[in-house]
């Protein structure tokens, strides 16, 4: 990979960020709304770099072309020495120009001897004929390592096959975490009559930790989409939680039940009320809240899928 096409990759993958962050709400598929200007700060930057690279590498290109053509240029202005084996104008050999070489080549055979070398100037210095053209050929900057093309992937992936958000493949291989203890304080009243629009985030809250049990007989509509369940009967309505970008992503769920799970990855509103747990005490391992569904509605993906 030579320095023009580094720069030009360096540039395609500036041209990528700005895609999904200035142009699109794509990047709300791997991190929080919050690192926007950030992303496009960095890919602006990337940007002009790659340009910058671009122009300097033509640059250096057209001056050492324009090198080349006057170093060409003074090789063939050079004047005959006076040892050509042909004479001005005819092209046979001049009896006093075999003379003089014969005899130039003696004197400088002898000096080579005496030096402990021949009389080649490229072969004084321990290079044979031609190395000059070889060494000089080597001056130039040799491309990248190969592995620099992985650079590539990102941008093709991006404009290609832009990753989608987490979905139901990777909130079946996580569970959600133990929940935390909060200020009971931390929720308000629920006012007002029909369906309550709530995050999963604050489902899970309510049914767990509010000692008020302020979801007892009231009609919620939550939004996520569909994970199926081991267990017969219900299924998960999820989204996904990440507190900086889709690496630490982790799955909240809620089991609904007395609704047909419509097909997996499919996002839903699903509105019911909350099924008190019968149990004492919090039993081992990962217990979901549950809801008794009523109600179901196909919805497009939100443009920001996370919570």
């Amino acid at each position: 990979m030579n320095r023009v096409t580094q720069n030009l990759v360096l540039t395609l993958l500036g041209c990528a960020v700005l895609r999904i962050s200035a142009f699109s709400t794509t990047y709300l598929n791997y991190v929080k709304p919050g690192f926007r200007p950030f992303l496009i700060g960095a890919g602006a930057v990337l940007v002009i770099l790659g340009i910058i690279g671009l122009v300097q590498s033509f640059r250096q290109k057209e001056s050492s072309s324009g090198s080349d053509g006057e170093a060409h240029a003074r090789d063939h202005s050079r004047e005959p020495t006076p040892y050509d084996l042909t004479s001005q104008g005819s092209g046979d050999p001049a009896p006093y120009d075999l003379a003089a070489w014969h005899l130039a080549s003696q004197g400088s055979i002898s000096r080579g001897s005496a030096h402990g070398g021949s009389g080649d100037p490229a072969s004084r210095d321990g290079r044979a004929p031609g190395d000059e053209d070889h060494a000089h050929g080597h001056d130039h900057a040799h491309g990248g390592p190969r592995i620099a093309w992985l650079m590539c992937l990102p941008v093709f992936a991006i404009f290609l096959i832009a990753p989608p958000a987490l979905g139901s493949f990777a909130a079946s291989r996580d569970d959600t975490p133990a929940p935390r203890s909060q200020v009971l304080s931390a929720f308000t009243p629920l006012t007002g009559d029909g369906a309550v629009d709530m995050p999963i985030s604050e489902f899970i809250g309510r049914a767990w930790d509010d000692d008020k049990k302020s979801l007892t007989d009231r009609e919620v509509r939550l939004t996520g989409f569909v994970v199926p369940a081991r267990k017969k009967g219900q299924w998960y309505v999820t989204r996904m939680q990440i507190a900086c970008c889709a690496a630490d992503a982790f799955p909240l769920k809620v089991a609904v039940k007395g609704i047909e799970p419509p097909p997996t990855d499919t996002w839903v509103e699903v509105t019911g009320t909350w099924i008190p747990q019968t149990f004492g005490k919090m039993p081992n391992g990962v217990i979901y809240p549950q809801l008794s569904g009523r109600s179901l509605a196909k919805v497009a993906a939100p443009d920001e899928p996370y919570e």
